[in-house]
């Protein structure tokens, strides 16, 4: 895919200097990586450059950090031996600001670490900025330049920066270049497809945010506001999702004709919580009517006034077990992610005009203000299904969703497929470029262990892009 006009338009960019592109064949790999600290970056800068000893199935690498102009953090890792030619960038989760954070949690999304064990030179971007955690966004306040960043320039500029480390240490481009990303790196992946078509040979994208405008600003804001009272008390507290989970697998187990513990598709699934009501007292083993109308607004999605539909954010059955981390928190504190997703988008995302930390999800209108949304959507939305120009250069594009994902539902997902083969002719022509893979009992990103453990370590996308990009076979499973 890489083409001869993208190698001359990216030496423009980049100004390669002193020994670190030149150096003699009899130079040592550390002594090469030393000296990228003296790399000439165009509109950038190395920051450091050194090398980490290999552990157990990690080779040793140069670590080499540098900023992409004006603030986009990026990192690259460059095995000192065995370098299998090619180059494996990766998103990054919530709002981002952390750099190489997917490696810190020792997983394999969003993570460099998959791919620097199979012999890649590796790359990571904290997206444009620094943030106290992965749901603050306090950062894009009144800073366009950093949500244009986190949006898609982010993507872009990390390859354009590990492309230059690369030549200057291996002394050679890479022969193929990959993209993974789940939840947000989903959606870079995405956005990567759509706006660097050519960049990328194949791209993996997990649990994709593809729509982030109306999933942080409508549907994360409809969960916090089913779930609060008059009063602004919480509803449903922590310690009653096993309880509805345990109702919920009972109902709905057998529906695809055996019973396993797994819900594979809860679109064929009605449940039916009633005789958990409370008959008396609230308790442990009952839902108060107030509780029951919490599930039923998360079943149903977001709507306005009038009962439309906003967003394809229903919570999927089969997902209860999880929402101690994304919905409802624990008992002692902690988890309850998806409302702190929709204070911090609406206060410094949303809207073009930031409105800051007193515009709360309490005072967010389901009539009138998601057509407020369009603007900052343009920027952050990934969902166009036209992705022609990917296909056109030739690309692969690998999409994987849990059905248990309470915070990225999968509707959307599905959606889009949907208007990807209505764009492509249908699905056989579809399946010639894209393969979607839907996962019974996958938590968000497989970040939980869900039934029979089924988890991110679970699956191997990089493996099944690897064949169907480099021996024309196209997968039809990405389980392990």
């Amino acid at each position: 895919m890489r083409s001869a006009r993208y190698w001359s338009a990216l030496s423009i960019g980049i100004a390669l200097a002193l020994s670190a592109g030149q150096a003699p064949a009899a130079e040592s790999a550390e002594a090469r990586c030393v000296g990228l600290r003296n790399l000439q970056v165009e509109a950038g800068y190395v920051t450091s450059a050194r090398v980490v000893r290999g552990e157990k199935d990690t080779p040793a690498y140069c670590q080499v950090r540098a900023i992409a102009l004006p603030a986009i953090s990026v990192e690259v890792r460059l095995p000192l031996a065995g370098w299998n030619g090619k180059l494996y960038q990766v998103g990054c989760g919530g709002f981002c600001g952390s750099l190489a954070r997917g490696d810190a949690n020792k997983g394999f999304i969003n993570a460099m670490g998959p791919g620097l064990k199979k012999g890649y030179a590796t790359a990571a971007t904290d997206s444009g900025h620094h943030g106290m955690s992965v749901v603050d966004g306090a950062w894009a306040m009144h800073n366009p330049a950093a949500e244009r960043d986190w949006g898609w320039r982010s993507i872009g500029e990390t390859n354009r920066v590990a492309n230059a480390l690369v030549a200057a240490f291996h002394d050679d481009k890479p022969s193929r270049a990959y993209f993974q990303g789940c939840s947000t790196g989903g959606r870079m992946a995405h956005m990567a497809s759509l706006r660097y078509p050519k960049m990328f040979d194949g791209i993996i994208s997990g649990a994709p945010a593809m729509d982030m405008a109306r999933l942080a600003g409508i549907s994360a804001t409809w969960i916090v506001r089913s779930n609060t009272d008059a009063q602004g008390k919480t509803i449903l507290k922590p310690g009653k999702d096993k309880l509805i989970g345990d109702e919920v697998m009972r109902q709905c187990d057998a529906v695809d004709g055996k019973r396993d513990g797994v819900i594979h598709d809860p679109r064929k699934c009605k449940v039916d919580l009633s005789k958990l009501q409370c008959q008396a007292a609230d308790g442990p083993s009952c839902l108060t009517k107030a509780e029951l109308g919490v599930v039923a607004k998360w079943r149903q999605g977001p709507r306005d006034s009038k009962g439309k539909l906003l967003f394809a954010g229903q919570i999927p059955e089969g997902s209860e077990p999880f929402w101690w981390l994304w919905l409802t928190g624990k008992k002692g504190g902690g988890g309850k992610l998806v409302p702190l997703f929709s204070v911090g988008y609406l206060a410094y995302l949303a809207f073009p005009n930031d409105p800051g930390p007193s515009f709360t999800p309490a005072k967010f209108d389901f009539d009138t203000d998601p057509p407020k949304l369009t603007a900052m959507a343009k920027v952050f939305n990934s969902d166009d299904p036209d992705i022609s120009k990917f296909r056109a250069a030739g690309g692969k594009l690998i999409v994987w969703h849990g059905w248990a994902d309470a915070i990225v539902p999968p509707y959307k997902t599905l959606d889009w497929y949907e208007q990807v083969k209505a764009k492509f002719g249908g699905e056989a022509k579809t399946k010639d470029f894209v393969r979607l893979f839907m996962i019974p009992g996958m938590d968000h990103c497989g970040l939980l262990k869900g039934p029979g453990g089924i988890n991110q370590w679970s699956i191997d996308p990089l493996g099944a892009l690897e064949q169907w990009v480099e021996q024309g076979k196209a997968p039809r499973t990405i389980m392990k």
